[in-house]
């Protein structure tokens, strides 16, 4: 593509990229992106120009006659915006699969009947070859930027295809790897046998340590989930709640729950969120308040079974006797820095990226209450905690008591210490959520909200209730200011974090800081009030720096900003936060986080080849945010501002240029540097067709 020596005035909202940096085209300049939750644009780039950045197809000559950008109408850009709903990940498997029994070390019952291979040495021989994760030592920048492998291979005199120079991952850490012979690293944890073959190796000493520092923690048991999909689960306490606030004719009236197995992911959400949209009790009936105890049919009887005076069958399904809010475990956030729970990227792997790089607390994804409740083993996996996350929630979104307060007595069952809190989400603002009742739909069902914030906090014991909300449904009506100070006060909430949007809003305007403050002080002087002691306030919207961060602290009045965009685009901002600088960071410094990402996916999602390509789709799922930074070195003025874009521009040398890509293709060729080639089958489409601009707000 040809370009121009005379500098462009750059429109208002783009990046202040200096002139020696910025790429000029002839060609038209890409267009705006919103950054709403599930709108934006494909990515059609098939091409790089000069300065090696993604060249759109639409504009070139000869592109089939397809219209450019500014040549298309308002209806036909809308067709090439919003979320790309039909992508599918399928697993990818070994060409010849081995029995997981046989895969590490042991006798599989089946025998003969067995749909899987029990020769190891045939599996050996058609396994792909092992692979490395290199250090960043190794890279370089300039292309082809990493190692020759195929140079540092050390192969097994009997199976080629095993180096037993790599070093496997979940080996380092834990002592042993649960993927046996299956491991795409199995050279970094084999020992020779008495007779010539391959066995399994252990470290006992880190065995001993990962007990402590490295297995994930949170796992409901199969006999549960079981219990929860047959409706045989006991809830005592939520049984007695519902009864209690339920009007005369639905005393005796089920919680509806749905049969999870039957249904794909997709099916499932939709059709949770259809029977959680069921009718509703009238909102007109006031909301309890913390204060009041749930009605037990008899608390002495109970307290009888407790203390030893009844058989332990009966005792196992009795209500506990409810804890008032004041002996709940308090929060003592203030100060501390908040990674946001967030849709698809907020797993796991990226948690401990963020603990690692500063983050205090953590919250798992957004889980629906009626897919808890039929035992859903994909929702059950999102409250999976590491031991490296000091403080963590995990959040759930519902429209009903019914929904909410069982889900809540669930957790408290089954993680009493597992769980440092449980966040319910308002803010959600997504149309099949908001639709269905559940998320920022709740701001405006005050009554309704207050039930569900009691039977919770009663249903949790010990553990902390928090609410995330927005500042309201429509703009012009926020309503967060008359919600907050009885969210706390009235219902028991141990703490609250607002979002400074409307629903409606979306991304189209900046989070309205000074409605914050406003909501704070409204906390504040009720508590002031009545004596109560105050809770933990958070603030959330467009906090992209640490000078950000401390003025809007600083200004509003909350204990701390739960950090989303920022995070996913700039993982180390809770470092610059801690350390109240902003942080130049290299190309290299940046490829060292990506390798710690990879290392960790592999410990999350497995060293198998089903694992190492989750872990490669989850990486370029945060590869299509991270991107989007714009290195501070390059930059005429600070702090940097998330809604501005960047123009096209080029790093300070080839491996930063190539970080900056917005080519999915791209962070495919990223993700390959750590963990080998993709797959032929295999490809990433972008979870939204902007490539991920906005998907940040799926969980308000």
């Amino acid at each position: 593509m040809s370009t121009e020596s005379a500098p462009r005035k750059l429109p208002p909202g783009t990046v202040p990229i200096k002139e020696e940096f910025l790429v000029f085209r002839t060609a038209p300049a890409p267009q705006p992106i919103n950054d709403d939750a599930a709108e934006g644009v494909t990515a059609t780039t098939t091409g790089r120009d000069a300065g090696d950045r993604p060249v759109d197809s639409r504009d070139q000559p000869g592109n089939g006659g397809k219209k450019s950008w500014k040549s298309m109408s308002k209806a036909e850009k809308n067709a090439q915006k919003g979320q790309n709903k039909g992508r599918r990940f399928k697993k990818e498997r070994d060409e010849l699969e081995l029995c997981w029994k046989v895969a590490n070390g042991a006798i599989c019952d089946l025998g003969t009947e067995c749909r899987f291979s029990h020769d190891i040495d045939a599996y050996l021989a058609a396994k792909p070859q092992d692979l490395r994760v290199p250090s960043t030592d190794e890279f370089t920048d300039k292309p082809p930027f990493g190692p020759d492998l195929s140079t540092l291979v050390k192969p097994h005199p009997r199976y080629p295809n095993v180096d037993t120079a790599t070093v496997c991952p979940i080996f380092a850490e834990a002592g042993e790897c649960r993927y046996g012979y299956k491991c795409r690293f199995l050279g970094g944890h084999i020992a020779e046998g008495s007779e010539g073959n391959l066995t399994l190796a252990q470290d006992e000493t880190k065995k001993a340590q990962a007990a402590l520092t490295a297995h994930e923690m949170n796992f409901i048991g199969a006999e549960n989930q079981k219990r929860l999909r047959s409706k045989r689960y006991p809830l005592p306490i939520s049984t007695q709640y519902l009864r209690d606030i339920a009007p005369p004719e639905e005393k005796n009236s089920k919680p509806i729950v749905i049969d999870a197995s039957r249904l794909d992911e997709a099916d499932y959400v939709a059709k949770a969120l259809e029977v959680s949209a069921s009718a509703d009790p009238a909102e007109t009936e006031p909301a309890p308040t913390a204060t009041e105890d749930v009605k037990m049919d008899d608390v002495e009887t109970t307290m009888e079974k407790r203390t030893g005076d009844a058989n332990a069958d009966a005792a196992k399904d009795t209500p506990d006797v409810p804890m008032r809010s004041s002996e709940k475990n308090r929060l003592d956030w203030k100060g501390k820095t908040y990674l946001a729970p967030l849709t698809t990227v907020g797993n796991l792997p990226f948690r401990r990226l963020c603990v690692k790089l500063g983050a205090d607390i953590t919250c798992g994804e957004m889980g629906l209450a009626p897919s808890f409740l039929a035992g859903s083993r994909e929702e059950w996996s999102l409250v999976r905690r590491h031991p490296s996350e000091r403080t963590f929630g995990v959040q759930v979104a519902g429209n009903k008591p019914q929904f909410l307060v069982p889900t809540a007595e669930v957790l408290a069952k089954e993680f009493p210490s597992g769980l440092d809190f449980v966040d319910l989400n308002c803010g959600c603002p997504i149309d099949l959520v908001f639709k269905a009742g559940s998320g920022s739909a709740l701001l405006d069902a005050a009554g309704k909200l207050g039930r569900i914030i009691v039977g919770m906090q009663k249903a949790l014991g010990a553990i902390p209730l928090t609410v995330k909300l927005r500042t309201g449904v429509k703009d012009g009506k926020n309503n967060a200011h008359k919600l907050m100070p009885r969210i706390a006060a009235e219902w028991g909430a141990s703490a609250m974090t607002l979002h400074g949007r409307t629903r409606q809003q979306r991304y189209t305007r900046l989070a309205d800081w000074e409605y914050i403050g406003e909501c704070v002080k409204a906390v504040r002087e009720r508590e002031e009030a009545e004596d109560l002691a105050p809770v933990p306030i958070f603030g959330g919207g467009d906090c992209f720096s640490a000078q950000d961060y401390w003025e809007k602290v600083e200004g509003s009045g909350v204990d701390g900003i739960m950090i989303a965009r920022g995070a996913l685009i700039k993982p180390w901002i809770f470092t610059e936060v801690k350390e109240r600088r902003e942080w130049d960071i290299s190309a290299r410094e940046r490829l060292d986080l990506i390798r710690d990402y990879a290392e960790f996916g592999l410990n999350h999602f497995g060293s198998d080849t089903t694992g190492v390509n989750a872990t490669r789709r989850y990486l370029c799922e945060a590869l299509s945010f991270q991107y989007r930074y714009v290195p501070i070195g390059l930059l005429e003025t600070l702090p940097p501002k998330i809604n501005e874009r960047a123009p096209a521009f080029r790093g300070r040398n080839e491996l930063e240029t190539l970080m900056a890509s917005g080519d999915s293709q791209d962070w495919v060729k990223i993700s390959e540097m750590f963990l080998g080639p993709a797959p032929p089958t295999w490809s990433f489409m972008p979870k939204h067709k902007s490539n991920a601009y906005g998907s940040e707000e799926g969980q308000g």
